[in-house]
C-alpha cells in the first residue's frame, strides 16, 4: 500500500467481498495479496462479517496468497482457482540466466497485472509461476520469450519436484529469541541495523506485520524481511552456561 488512501480502499474491498460471501453464501476471492496486504487483512478481520476464510498461494509456504471468503462450505475454496506454469528454455544449453525479475517483466508485458500473479520460483534456468487459473492458458499460449531466449510454457497439475524450497540451516547463539536478535543471526547483520527494518514496517511474521523488536519468536514461525529474504525459526536447541540461547533457523535460498 503506497498511501493511506490505498489502504482504505483495500479495506473497503475486503469488507465488500466478506459481505457478499456472507449474504449470498458464495465464495469470493481477492487477487494475490502481498505480505503487507495480508497483515492489513488480519488487522481488519474483527470489523468483517463472521465468515470463514482461507489464504493460499498454490503451495505450502507461498508468500503471495489469495484470500477466499468461504461463504459456500460445499465448495472447496481452491480446488481449481490457482494454476502453475512451467517455463522451460527451448535450448537450455544456450539459454540466458533468468532471475525472478526477468520472468515477471515478460509476463507483465503481456498486459496482465501484478495482482494476478503469485510467487515466481526459479531453478536451473526454469521458472514456475503461480497465477489465477483463468489466466494460465492465455499466458501459456503467448509467453514465448524471456530476455533473448525462446521458451516453452505449459500449465502443470500440482506441485513439481523442483518447487520444493531449498534451505540453508543456520545455528548460533543469541541473547534471547527476540525478533531483532534472531534476524541479525539469520542475515549476519548487527542488531542496530535490524531495528530500522522492524520500525520501518519491513518485517513480517507468518504474514503479519510486526513492529516490535522485542517480539518473542515461536517455534516454526516464518519471518520475512523485505529486501533480505525469509527464514523459518525452528526454535531453541539449548541454553549455554552463560545464559545465551542456542537457536536453529532454516533460511530460504
Amino acid at each position: 500500500m503506497n498511501t493511506e488512501k490505498d489502504e482504505q480502499l483495500f479495506k473497503k474491498r475486503l469488507l465488500e467481498l466478506a459481505r457478499t460471501a456472507y449474504n449470498k453464501n458464495i465464495n469470493t476471492y481477492t487477487d494475490f495479496l502481498t505480505l503487507n496486504e495480508i497483515s492489513i487483512f488480519y488487522s481488519t478481520k474483527p470489523e468483517l462479517p463472521d465468515v470463514k476464510y482461507e489464504l493460499f498461494g498454490g503451495f505450502d509456504g507461498a508468500e503471495r496468497r489469495i484470500l477466499c471468503f468461504c461463504g459456500d462450505s460445499s465448495v472447496k475454496a481452491f480446488s481449481d482457482y490457482i494454476a502453475c506454469l512451467k517455463i522451460t528454455p527451448l535450448n537450455k544449453k544456450y539459454s540466458d540466466d533468468f532471475s525472478h525479475r526477468d520472468f515477471l517483466g515478460s509476463i507483465m508485458n503481456l498486459g496482465t497485472t501484478r495482482g494476478k500473479i503469485g510467487d515466481i520460483l526459479v531453478k536451473d534456468k526454469e521458472g514456475y509461476i503461480y497465477c489465477e487459473s483463468k489466466l494460465s492458458y492465455y499466458l501459456a499460449e503467448n509467453l514465448e520469450k524471456i530476455k533473448h531466449t525462446n521458451v516453452r510454457c505449459e500449465v502443470i497439475a500440482g506441485d513439481a519436484p523442483a518447487l520444493t524450497p531449498e534451505f540453508k540451516e543456520i545455528k548460533g547463539s543469541v541473547a534471547s529469541p527476540r525478533l531483532d536478535a534472531v534476524i541479525a543471526l539469520a542475515f549476519q547483520s548487527s542488531r542496530s541495523s535490524i531495528l530500522s527494518l522492524i520500525s520501518g514496517g519491513k518485517v513480517f511474521v507468518d504474514g503479519r506485520l510486526v513492529e516490535s523488536n522485542s517480539y518473542q519468536l515461536k517455534e516454526n514461525e516464518t519471518v520475512s524481511v523485505r529486501g533480505y529474504g525469509k527464514f523459518i525459526y525452528n526454535g531453541l536447541e539449548n541454553q549455554t552456561k552463560k545464559g545465551r540461547y542456542y537457536v536453529s533457523l532454516s533460511k530460504y535460498i
